[in-house]
């Protein structure tokens, strides 16, 4: 009986989310009304739906994106409605994380404004093994930007932060990440970093990387860098080679690489490369400048199988309702032999999310793709 239902606007007053908000989530698919009256279009809500408007309210307060907020809602019993805010609370954590260490950069730049000429920037000394530095680079140099008018782009990003370093290189269709452990050099005036205090960072331009990748090719002691001031210094088995760093501000990264997967498939690395080199693509002007590219559609149906579909949507393609991902072919397969060889993890989270390309044993290092929009 419609008089056991509630107004849009009694369901507004009794949850705390606006009428405008109960609109919104009706349209999106998480809160439909139980009627609508077929003449006035207004909206009717079953008494049980306070609960679910209460709780769409307190996972709205909380900053939890649309996604999350229908996959708790239509989580059944078992876990993953939790799983969805772990999730979410790793996020914010990570950004509170950021959020500090920006400020802190931010007092170092305050600092160095008002007082010229007595504050220098700190420059932090520290030790990587060298072939997890080689690693490193070999995973990233292939996502360095070549556009003369984003010079930032046209190097990579060292970024240390406390005991890790981590190395950043996109031309903003792609973004590559690796991490590396860093230990402290045995000279006693060196700056020791730690969890606490440890944080520079420097861009180094290309040519540099490639000197320093061709270096570690035969070293065997650690390396040990210096960050932080207007050049790179690097000093392996006797050899040292120096460079300016370029002075630019380089993108956030961070939010970037915060991804909210729907679907997480394993594969072997070479069936994965095997099955893209041969898989149908579609000539689109979605490269570097507006320029054609071979694009690339992968899908996930229902059961979570990975398949590469054809781009025109064919009869062999996957169902209506497989999550389907189109991506730059060429930069696709230039991302794969950025993991070690073996099984790799997808990471897919819709149409006009990134994908990532995960190796399970290296979770710090892994790529990024931007998906390319198929005409409808």
């Amino acid at each position: 009986m419609e008089s056991d239902l509630r107004s849009i606007g009694e369901l507004a007053r009794d949850s705390g989310l606006s009428v405008s908000a109960l609109r919104f989530y009706d349209g999106a698919g998480v809160l439909a009304p139980a009627r609508v009256d077929p003449r006035t279009g207004y909206r009717w809500y079953a008494p049980e739906q306070l609960a679910d408007a209460r709780l769409l309210a307190r996972l709205r307060r909380i900053g939890l994106p649309l996604a999350g907020i229908r996959a708790v809602l239509g989580a059944a019993p078992g876990g993953a409605a939790h799983r969805v805010l772990d999730a979410h609370l790793r996020r914010l954590e990570d950004g509170l994380a950021d959020a500090r260490r920006e400020l802190s950069l931010i007092r170092r730049l305050i600092d160095q404004r008002e007082n010229p000429m007595t504050t220098a920037p700190a420059e932090y000394r520290f030790t990587v093994p060298a072939r997890a530095l080689a690693e490193a680079l070999d995973a990233v140099r292939f996502a360095v930007g070549g556009d003369p008018e984003l010079p930032v782009l046209s190097g990579v990003l060292f970024d240390l932060d406390g005991g890790l370093l981590r190395l950043v290189a996109t031309d903003r269709y792609r973004m590559a990440l690796a991490e590396v452990l860093v230990g402290t050099p045995d000279t006693p005036d060196a700056p020791a970093p730690d969890a606490s205090d440890a944080s520079a960072a420097a861009i180094v331009p290309a040519p540099l990387a490639d000197a320093l990748r061709a270096l570690l090719g035969s070293a065997a002691g650690p390396v040990e860098l210096a960050l932080g001031g207007a050049a790179v210094r690097v000093a392996v088995d006797g050899h040292r080679i120096e460079g300016a760093a370029l002075d630019h501000d380089y993108p956030d990264y961070r939010a970037l690489v915060r991804l909210d997967p729907v679907h997480r498939v394993g594969l072997p690395a070479a069936d994965l490369r095997a099955a893209v080199a041969s898989a149908p693509t579609r000539s689109l002007p979605s490269g570097p400048d507006g320029a054609d590219c071979e694009v690339a559609v992968l899908a996930v149906d229902g059961t979570g199988r990975l398949t590469l579909a054809a781009p025109d949507g064919d009869a062999d393609a996957p169902g209506p309702d497989a999550l389907r991902v189109a991506v730059n072919r060429d930069f696709l397969l230039e991302a794969l032999p950025a993991g070690a060889p073996g099984q790799l993890v997808l990471e897919l989270g819709g149409p006009i999310a990134p994908l990532a390309i995960r190796t399970p044993d290296r979770p710090g290092t892994f790529s990024v793709l931007m998906p390319v929009r198929l005409p409808a």
